[in-house]
């Protein structure tokens, strides 16, 4: 006989067994005689065995009738947090589906199969097991076997405040955070609310969220980056710290700076950087402060411990200097970053990430362009992205100098084109000015004349 039909002939013959002896104890044993031997030989073996034994079943509620029954949480996070021992580990696995993950495959414990685990000096044992219930349908004569899934947590008895209060925690976090790690990001656009009413409308759309953008490969002053790094590993780590204060665990950034030098990245950078989504409000959609705030309620950013409790603000703008001061004071805006035209450090970043080089003989020349020009890391990057397959490092860094030149030039030309037309203004004003003096001049002379002439005429004064 094959090997798999083997072990089918011995699951069938382990489930006629258990039906068999099932049928025993129904026929010729009471309820309440039966339910005493299943009870006592249970304190038989737990005064025998020095272990204790935890089941972690799949699901939870009414799992006889099917209502109110979900998949347990903390079984779908033992799973996910055992799914790399079992890898290493098991002999007989199986590949589970997993949506909205990077992985879409999760390979756990067949049923039977074990793993040993050690934590902190204490060794653990978790199996993957099924029982079999017997159900008597009122329409059928034939009885069926209901298969229930559960992790099965072997640990000796001097362990026991240990892993109920330490262990199960760490792994049902580690689960989770696997979990989180591993799911595919997403980026919100909230829709408009006149159609937050229609059958089955949300208030929010989504689509995966792939941008390859990382602290890494932004075009910035290594300084500048790693303060925001910083800023935002702190921020990720400070929920204790802000239950404690009584300060709702939320950062406020402000981008600002003229448009191509890198506000997008940055906040792709961010998500990435700390794994959360990204929910792009568009501001222009929403009437009032209350649509406003049923739109947030419904954010879930951040790690999965909070909760949705952690949120990061961005706000960007192209002219700080127009934006409602209270907007933007301190306390609603806890860090302002500003992202200005590229500078050599810069435009380093971006020769590594476009061109894989880190030096080059023309590097002097550019870095003396970049000081004399105001140019974009995003016009940076597009002259340094080769054309063709033929454009090699020294084409691309040419295509840049000819770019700053002309640039440099063009500036040049605006400055003195911009100098001449302020004299003009200038002189033009002076011309008016003076004009105008001779205007009130003439006509305070003539109504000299004029009162002059009253006096003349009838000898009386004006």
């Amino acid at each position: 006989m094959m090997m798999a039909e083997i072990w089918s002939l011995g699951g069938s013959l382990q489930i006629a067994t258990i039906v068999f002896l099932w049928k025993i104890l129904e026929n010729y044993f009471s309820g309440h005689l039966r339910r005493s031997i299943i009870s006592y030989g249970t304190k038989l073996a737990s005064l025998v065995s020095p272990y204790i034994y935890i089941k972690f079943p799949e699901f939870v509620g009414d799992s006889e009738e099917y209502v109110g029954v979900k998949r347990s949480d903390a079984y779908a996070a033992i799973e996910t947090y055992l799914s790399g021992k079992s890898s290493r580990e098991a002999k007989y696995l199986k590949a589970i589906d997993v949506k909205d993950s990077s992985q879409p495959v999760q390979l756990s414990m067949d049923e039977n199969e074990g793993v040993t685990d050690e934590f902190e000096g204490i060794k653990l044992s978790w199996v993957a097991k099924k029982e079999y219930t017997i159900t008597q349908q009122s329409f059928s004569f034939n009885p069926q076997m209901d298969e229930k899934r559960y992790y099965e947590l072997t640990f000796h008895k001097s362990h026991r405040d240990f892993v109920n209060g330490t262990y199960i925690n760490h792994v049902i976090q580690k689960g989770k955070a696997i979990t989180v790690s591993n799911r595919q990001r997403k980026l919100y656009t909230n829709n408009p609310s006149q159609s937050w009413e229609r059958y089955r409308a949300r208030k929010w759309s989504h689509a995966t969220f792939e941008h390859p953008k990382t602290f890494d490969t932004l075009a910035m002053e290594s300084k500048k980056k790693l303060e925001i790094v910083n800023d935002l590993e702190n921020f990720s780590k400070g929920k204790d710290y802000h239950k404690k204060i009584g300060k709702a665990w939320k950062r406020g950034y402000l981008l600002y700076g003229p448009p191509g030098t890198g506000k997008s990245s940055m906040i792709a950078a961010m998500a990435n950087h700390l794994e959360y989504d990204i929910y792009d409000l568009e501001l222009t959609t929403v009437k009032n402060n209350t649509e406003l705030r049923k739109l947030l309620i419904e954010t879930t950013d951040g790690l999965w411990s909070a909760i949705g409790g952690e949120k990061i603000f961005v706000f960007t703008t192209n002219y700080v200097e127009r934006l409602d001061p209270a907007l933007i004071r301190r306390g609603r805006m806890d860090m302002y970053i500003e992202l200005s035209y590229c500078g050599f450090e810069a435009f380093k970043v971006l020769a590594k990430n476009y061109l894989d080089i880190d030096s080059h003989p023309l590097f002097a020349t550019i870095g003396h362009l970049l000081e004399e020009t105001n140019i974009t890391p995003a016009e940076v990057a597009e002259k340094l992205m080769p054309k063709c397959m033929n454009e090699d490092a020294e084409t691309c860094l040419k295509k840049l100098i000819e770019a700053l030149e002309t640039a440099k030039d063009e500036a040049k030309m605006k400055a003195e084109e911009e100098a001449r037309l302020k004299v003009e203004t200038e002189e033009k004003e002076k011309q008016e000015d003076a004009l105008e003096d001779v205007k009130v001049d003439g006509s305070l002379a003539k109504v000299k004349e004029n009162c002059v002439g009253v006096v003349k005429d009838n000898g009386a004064t004006a």
